[in-house]
């Protein structure tokens, strides 16, 4: 038994289970070690999510930018196409469900998840959208538009209000809590050109 256990020649090698019992306890990661790399991912995460924010509030705001361009277009696309009411009263008139039957009503235009985008309801990419058409100097049609955008919540999905109407220049302001897409050309001048 003795030959098995290594012990043939005493103080000359140890003992073959005590080589493995060393090797079990000096193998993995102490604690400490492990704590080290926890808080160092921790770092790491305080310093990229704040930049993560920012990053999906920028793109939140591009796109709100993109989707009033549509708006825009939609709007120039309406009013030549029933040119017996100009511009498009409500966003939804620019819209429709699918399938979707060109009419004055739902002209189909614009994707639907745009055009019922509006307060109440989810927004896109987070942000509420309105267009709004009226009449001037005692037009029958509308001969104005506004359209415009609000962060659903503010700091958290944008930090701007955009608008836009007949003149074409993208508009924008500091949104404050409760923000709802501007309707009015005068509540929408009132904001300064966008950079």
């Amino acid at each position: 038994m003795e030959v098995l256990r290594g012990n043939c020649c005493p103080g000359s090698r140890k003992d073959l289970f005590s080589e493995l019992d060393d090797m079990r306890t000096q193998t993995g990661f102490s604690l400490i070690e492990l704590l080290i790399v926890v808080a160092i991912i921790l770092i790491i995460a305080a310093i990229a999510i704040p930049n993560l924010m920012h990053a999906k509030m920028s793109a939140n705001e591009s796109s709100a930018a993109a989707g009033l361009h549509v708006l825009q277009t939609a709007e120039l696309t309406y009013n030549n196409s029933y040119p017996g009411i100009g511009y498009a009263t409500g966003i939804a008139e620019l819209g429709g469900a699918t399938p979707c039957t060109p009419a004055a009503a739902t002209a189909c235009i614009i994707d639907n998840s745009l055009a019922t985008a509006t307060a109440g309801g989810g927004g896109k990419s987070g942000y509420y959208f309105q267009a709004t058409g009226s009449p001037t100097g005692g037009a029958t049609f509308n001969t104005i538009y506004i359209v415009a955008a609000s962060p659903v919540t503010v700091n958290s999905t944008g930090k701007r209000d955009f608008c836009s109407t007949n003149d074409i220049i993208l508009r924008a302001q500091l949104a404050t809590a409760g923000d709802l897409p501007v309707t009015t050309e005068a509540g929408c001048l009132v904001y300064a050109a966008a950079p």
